[in-house]
């Protein structure tokens, strides 16, 4: 593979107007960049083949350091707040400057690659890196042009990522030595200060949730998808712990992909080439999938071994209990390549709620789906973060509010007006607690999950009986297919109805408390969608 001085108009870099006194090293294959990263002890093998590497000290993203340039491309249409912080264009050129000096003297990794299966609404991205791990990171997490495709590839976004850079925040503008820094206008993101990949992964997410709404009319979405035989589409949404990595984990399914797409006129595409999957306590009885896939190419992150041995330690949480793994989706036997489906016939919104309330499986109409597509909500227990002894409640807006450039409403009229369009059914599903909240009834069977997603994907709900939920306004099946009919109406799961409605009308109140910030931008019909009381 190529090995360049950015000197020389043949530079992949050359656009940088950067010279170097060192290699440049462009797209090399898995193979070599693993010999790089074990060379330059960025990381080890694993007895399966995977290169284990650590992130340093940030293990997880650093949102109160990730910002947004304000310039007149943003500053009317940004979502301004404690989610996209403003920038100054001027200390982002600056800051720009002193990354490329510092990169002048490093041994660099660059990378091109697409985000967006679909061809017609792509990134064509341009990869720095001085982390050989990291630009394996990215050959498995984006999508890899074909050797014709490089040919006459002309990237249109970049991403730089130097995590020993530090910037000082009294001269450069950030908070922090560590920074993650999004230009649109530009189309550079700026990463600095911090070893985890996954910043990489969502600054694009970020970009593309800004592009493909706001300029396209395409509805970015933050959930998992898989397609039957008939190429009829399913999608999933969940926060942690809700289990949208397993419900959407389908054998009789083909999978799209498991964190990011879009929604276009002819369906649903992934942006992603991989997949990152956290692999804390991972088994191969419950995730057999995600244990094949950790093999020579893949990495694990922040994990460590067995007591003389190689093998990954997969309960071991002494550096951090956000482990994962980062593999191509072709290691996935059943991923759908190229990874693009239909129009959703199904959409699923996944809550793990521990106060026992909602029912374990409800359909909504257009407006509910739009206010609880706002809401994204679900219920921390104890054992999902540290401190927590009881129920928390927990919202994100279209369940990813931290990578939600534009206001929560844009995405949510966006997604009412496709589910109108295509006639797609939104249904709320329920994987947490039944008769009773968290520590006096018990966790909804996942047997009990499947079984109702089941019977939602072919058809067997369209004609069964409902009933309206009494304190949200849900409609709610009273029969389902091998599921017991007296689940289905979680007030007839509590030993005291008394008690079930003031712990409904509590959390009732909880959904309007938190969506008042979203009120001013909210059309009618959207809080239309919002509790009955």
């Amino acid at each position: 593979m190529q090995e360049l001085d950015l000197a020389t108009q043949t530079s992949p870099l050359a656009f940088l107007s950067l010279t170097t006194k060192r290699k440049v090293h462009h797209n090399l294959p898995p193979a070599e960049l693993v010999e790089f990263a074990l060379a330059r002890k960025e990381g080890k093998l694993t007895s399966t083949g995977a290169l284990m590497s650590d992130t340093g000290r940030f293990t997880g993203r650093s949102p109160k350091d990730r910002y947004i340039v304000l310039d007149d491309k943003t500053k009317d249409s940004v979502w301004w707040g404690d989610i996209n912080i403003p920038f100054d264009s001027g200390k982002f050129d600056l800051l720009l400057e002193k990354m490329k000096s510092h990169l002048s003297d490093k041994e660099l990794f660059v990378r091109d690659a697409y985000a967006g299966a679909d061809p017609d609404h792509r990134l064509k991205l341009k990869v720095v890196n001085t982390l050989a791990w990291h630009n394996l990171f990215c050959h498995n997490m984006f999508l890899r042009p074909s050797t014709e495709e490089l040919e006459d590839f002309e990237h249109d976004f970049t991403i730089i990522c130097a995590p020993e850079f530090e910037a000082d925040p009294a001269t450069d503008g950030t908070a922090n030595p560590n920074f993650a820094i999004i230009n649109l206008t530009e189309r550079i993101i700026l990463i600095g200060g911090t070893g985890y990949a996954g910043e990489m992964k969502k600054g694009v997410f970020s970009v593309l949730n800004f592009i493909l709404p706001h300029e396209k009319n395409v509805l970015s979405m933050h959930c998992s998808a898989n397609t039957g035989n008939e190429g009829d589409t399913a999608v999933f949404f969940g926060l942690s712990g809700t289990g949208k990595t397993t419900l959407s984990a389908d054998p009789n399914r083909k999978l799209v992909g498991d964190d990011e797409h879009g929604w276009t006129e002819t369906g649903v595409f992934n942006f992603e080439g991989g997949c990152y999957a956290k692999v804390i306590d991972l088994t191969r009885e419950k995730e057999p999938e995600i244990w094949d896939a950790i093999r020579f190419g893949s990495i694990v992150e922040n994990t460590r071994f067995k007591e003389n041995s190689r093998d990954v330690d997969f309960m071991d949480k002494s550096v951090t209990e956000n482990t994962r793994t980062a593999y191509p989706i072709d290691y996935i036997p059943n991923a759908l390549v190229p990874s693009q489906s239909g129009i959703p016939k199904n959409i699923f919104f996944l809550t793990a709620d521990a106060f026992g309330v909602i029912p374990p499986i409800s359909k909504l109409n257009k407006n509910q789906a739009m206010y609880h597509f706002i809401s994204g909500y679900t219920a921390k227990v104890a054992g999902t973060e540290m401190g927590i002894t009881e129920p928390k409640l927990t919202f994100s807006a279209c369940f990813g509010a931290a990578f939600l450039p534009l206001h929560p409403a844009r995405y949510a009229t966006l997604f009412g007006e496709k589910m109108e369009r295509y006639d797609t059914n939104v249904w709320l599903i329920n994987t947490g607690w039944t008769g009773g909240s968290y520590g006096i009834g018990s966790r909804m069977k996942l047997a009990y999950t499947r079984a109702m997603i089941t019977a939602a994907l072919e058809g067997k709900l369209d004609h069964v009986q409902f009933s309206q939920h009494r304190f949200f306004g849900f409609q709610v099946p009273q029969e389902c297919p091998n599921v017991p009919a007296d689940i289905l109406n979680p007030r007839q799961t509590w030993k005291n109805a008394d008690a079930y409605d003031k712990q409904a009308k509590d959390l009732a109140q909880a959904f309007k408390s938190n969506f008042e910030k979203f009120k001013d931008f909210s059309s009618e019909d959207i809080l239309a969608g919002g509790p009955l009381t």
